[in-house]
């Protein structure tokens, strides 16, 4: 009859849509884990160019501090060298300390003419057609979301009803539906309904539907139709997943990189080396402050400041640092 005729559709459906979801699911998963692995490989091959970096970076504040607190100078040429100080912070070759009165002063000018316009644009953009097609867009997917996760309980209860251990009597079987419903809870956990379904497929193998009356055809073709529209949003979702990560910062490192590793290159390593030839113009800039502690040079010499240190070079090593680090940045900071 017809009713068989569409159950059997929808059961290949189902195994289609099942073999995409798995194969989407198992994509995104292994890109997510190659962004980790990969920053964690730059972080541990970079950790001792941060600790160098480190070092030189306390090294420079020290020789400020001995210099400003040691060195007996004029009022305005104590405030020309704090002044120095200051800006090596704000442009970012040194990390911020500003533990000092004229520290918080310069942050305060700086920041004084700042309007609050914030809230203004928030509610600009409240107001705006773009704004309440999103607000829509969320709630239709918030919708969809509860659908696909009654969907999702409603199978894992279905397998419980079957495979929990206190259903059989013998140990093999109590063993083999322990290990089975380990496998159900972790599905469960992590939304998994196209593995959900694959158990319940596994369960189900080899039965055959030409006794199944029409109603049960009926309704055995209305949860398949639910089913399966419950898979295509969840294929659909983690598409669209994907195609997000794969935009980040940290996804679009990991394209690179594949890229440079098919043409036979270590784009970290290139990094390194690129960081360990920056780190001279920081040390050179150690070494002109250190001869200034010294009284290897004049007050108007150090005021001129390194001919080296040019604005192009500022940009380079600060660019550099957060294409690499991002947030690792912070531990300079500690």
């Amino acid at each position: 009859s017809s009713g068989y005729r569409r159950l059997e559709a929808l059961k290949k459906d189902q195994q289609w849509l099942l073999k995409q979801t798995k194969r989407k699911r198992t994509e995104l998963n292994n890109f997510v884990e190659q962004m980790r692995s990969l920053a964690i490989e730059i972080f541990e091959r970079g950790t001792p160019h941060l600790n160098k970096l480190k070092a030189l970076d306390n090294e420079i504040h020290t020789l400020f501090e001995e210099i400003l607190n040691t060195r007996k100078f004029g009022k305005k040429t104590k405030k020309k060298i704090e002044g120095i100080y200051h800006n090596l912070q704000l442009g970012g070759i040194i990390s911020p300390r500003f533990n000092d009165e004229a520290g918080e002063t310069e942050l305060d000018e700086l920041f004084e003419d700042e309007e609050p316009e914030q809230d203004f644009f928030f509610q600009e953009e409240d107001n705006s057609s773009s704004s309440r097609g999103e607000r829509q867009e969320f709630s239709q997917q918030q919708v969809a979301k509860t659908k696909e996760s009654r969907k999702i309980r409603q199978t894992f209860l279905r397998l419980a009803e079957i495979f929990h251990p206190d259903k059989v009597m013998d140990s093999e079987s109590n063993l083999r539906h322990t290990e089975i419903m380990k496998e159900i809870n972790r599905a469960y956990q992590e939304g998994d309904l196209a593995r959900l379904l694959e158990i319940e497929q596994q369960h189900q193998a080899g039965k055959s539907i030409a006794n199944e009356t029409e109603d049960e055809v009926t309704r055995s073709c209305k949860r398949l139709e639910e089913e399966n529209q419950s898979l295509k949003s969840q294929y659909e979702h983690l598409k669209r997943e994907l195609r997000l990560v794969k935009k980040t910062p940290e996804g679009m490192m990991v394209s690179d990189y594949r890229k440079a590793k098919r043409e036979g290159i270590d784009p970290i390593a290139e990094m390194m080396e690129e960081m360990e030839s920056q780190f001279e113009g920081i040390e050179q800039l150690r070494d002109f402050i250190k001869d200034f502690r010294e009284q290897k040079m004049t007050i108007k010499e150090f005021i001129a400041g390194p001919t080296f240190l040019h604005q192009t070079q500022e940009e380079e090593i600060e660019d550099l640092l957060e294409e690499m680090f991002g947030d690792f940045l912070e531990v300079i900071h500690l």
